[in-house]
């Protein structure tokens, strides 16, 4: 059958030597992943070399796909090509274009496919895997522009080696792809042994490992922690949330101060939930911290971030509102239930809830390491927060859902115990002031906008 041709073309404001650069990195691919598609690749992404091969995985419902792909006609500065060896395809050649333009570079993607069995697989499947394809460029060129936007903000100064723990997490990977794709060095603190050149072993009861292999760090994120959205607050739950933070992060702190040079930056992780449960009250870094068992967490853990101070090194609290992606999070959580139909408001659904995208909170992460300026708590969060039912009605639009079925504050309680309390129905409405003040660019403001992005509708 003929082969099928689907062409992308978009302006980016930056030089082509630099757009090409960031396809080549190690996070590129990773950066370039829609977040609701299930894909996973080995660690590091693919070499752009010629030859070089890489093996995809990708889950399409009940069935996963493996795709091997291999780097052609590489024209450093220029172009390389991808093409299909073996996969679901009937052939599939995509070649990545890098041209110069007056203000910036515009990049191509050209793709020639055929889908898979034949001529009834391209009648049958042949609009579906267009659409895709379209909502897959579109979100790839979307986050190149912005990325490459961040990056250009900080061109002058030298690359970082970042130590970030909680590596694996969601906000973790994704910080880590974007800054390695600005040409930044990452080393990854693991709590088991590793012969990666860049995996570092720690272990939060006891720190590093070996100390002596973070001798010349600029920087390190702290994102490690006990998930305090998975199962039931115990007795025993608790202990673990507040041990693995607080502990956790003084033993990192304790294997810093034997360096010879500490890092000059310590970003630590903390959460909105500081300021409990405040109603309609608008919140910024200047209010007290609440109460509550999260208030109190992430106030012990954010004195214990303060200490690295005595290392000599800029500490900054990064206050993370609820984090919005499909790959985890509140809303992986929520995506089933109301994809089926079946969501609705929580409690009187008046409850605030201040979020954040996911390409916001890791950008917001980078913004905050590359500015000498900033230190203390930072929000980090969009500038508008929305009730639940704000919420509950904006993620309905999009996937085109109903949303007629609430959960009671009773039930709600029955079913999460203190955790309903202080995560779902407790209403927290926080701005970020400081970001906001240090002319940091949101990428997604309003809530219905990110979801659009997130799930490529």
């Amino acid at each position: 059958m003929k082969d099928l041709h689907f062409e992308k073309i978009s302006p980016i404001a930056a030089p082509a030597r630099d757009l090409y650069a960031w396809h080549t990195r190690p996070g590129a691919f990773t950066r370039l992943i829609p977040p609701w598609q299930e894909i996973s690749l080995p660690a590091g992404g693919p070499t752009v070399r010629n030859g070089a091969q890489v093996r995809i995985r990708m889950k399409r419902g009940p069935l996963t796909l493996s795709w091997l792909a291999e780097h052609r006609n590489v024209r450093p500065g220029e172009s390389f090509e991808d093409f299909q060896v073996s996969g679901p395809f009937g052939k599939w050649e995509h070649l990545h274009e890098f041209r110069p333009a007056v203000n910036g570079s515009i990049l191509r993607d050209s793709i020639h496919y055929r889908p898979p069995g034949g001529a009834l697989g391209a009648a049958v499947l042949g609009g579906s895997i267009r659409a895709d394809i379209e909502r897959t460029f579109a979100y790839r060129h979307r986050t190149t522009a912005a990325d490459l936007a961040l990056h250009a903000g900080f061109a002058g100064r030298s690359p970082l080696t970042v130590a970030i723990t909680g590596a694996s997490g969601l906000v973790g990977e994704s910080l880590s792809a974007l800054l390695t794709t600005g040409g930044h060095r990452v080393l990854r603190l693991v709590r088991r042994p590793s012969d990666h050149p860049d995996a570092v072993e720690w272990r939060p009861e006891i720190g590093i490992v070996e100390p002596g292999r973070l001798e010349g760090i600029d920087a390190v994120v702290h994102l490690a922690g006990e998930n305090i959205g998975s199962g039931r607050w115990t007795k025993r739950k608790r202990e673990r949330i507040l041990t693995s933070r607080v502990q956790g992060t003084r033993s990192l702190i304790q294997s810093l101060a034997v360096l010879d040079a500490p890092p000059n930056v310590f970003l630590g992780a903390s959460a909105v939930g500081v300021y409990g449960d405040r109603g309609s009250q608008l919140l910024d870094e200047r209010n007290a911290p609440g109460d509550g068992f999260l208030a109190d967490v992430c106030a012990q853990w954010e004195d214990a971030v303060g200490t690295a101070g005595e290392l000599g090194s800029r500490v900054a609290m990064l206050r993370f509102g609820v984090i919005v992606s499909p790959r985890g999070g509140m809303l992986a959580k929520l995506l089933p239930p109301f994809r089926a139909g079946l969501g609705g408001v929580v409690g009187s659904g008046e409850q605030y809830l201040s979020w954040v995208s996911i390409d916001d909170a890791i950008s917001a992460a980078l913004f905050t390491l590359q500015r000498d300026d900033l230190e203390g708590p930072i929000n980090v969060v969009a500038p508008h927060p929305v009730t639940n039912r704000g919420l509950t009605r904006r993620l309905g639009d999009v996937l085109q859902r109903p949303t007629i079925l609430p959960m009671p504050a009773p039930l709600a309680r029955a079913a999460f115990g203190q955790m309903a309390d202080e995560m779902l129905l407790a209403s927290t409405r926080v701005v970020p002031t400081i970001l906001q003040d240090a002319g940091f660019g949101f990428r997604h403001q309003r809530l219905e906008d990110a979801l659009a992005h997130l799930l490529g509708r």
